[in-house]
């Protein structure tokens, strides 16, 4: 079954990828192939920079998401912003598609999708006025 609405939420360690519609769900779960444990430092980094983000994750994140018409990304902290960057990069035709990016912290898969349902409401009733 179609989903026109998707909604991602995402860390540095998992992404939980929600295709939406009023009465359906299907879910997705991706990780990266090596989760960061102390990302803000390199570990006996000279210059203490940053590692370097896993393209790879947001691309199966991109992946997951595909044939969502409007997408909802949502996450606790960096992550979330760190994968619109990808998709600016990398994935031109997916930009179009993001409707809403939200601070979330560590909802259950109940409380996500009802939040995408929610935020998916409002947005088409603002739209229709």
């Amino acid at each position: 079954m179609p989903h026109y609405h998707s909604v991602v939420w995402l860390d540095h360690n998992e992404a939980r990828v929600m295709h939406v519609s009023p009465d359906d769900v299907e879910k997705s779960v991706v990780h990266p192939a090596n989760p960061a444990r102390h990302l803000q430092r390199k570990r006996g980094s000279v210059s203490g920079s940053r590692q370097p983000e896993d393209q790879q994750y947001y691309h199966d994140v991109v992946e997951a998401l595909s044939g969502a018409v409007e997408i909802l990304i949502v996450g606790p902290g960096h992550a979330k912003l760190e994968l619109i960057k990808h998709i600016h990069a990398h994935d031109h035709d997916v930009v179009k598609k993001i409707v809403g990016v939200e601070t979330v912290d560590h909802p259950g898969d109940g409380q996500l999708v009802a939040f995408a349902r929610k935020y998916f409401v409002a947005k088409d009733r603002m739209l229709s006025q």
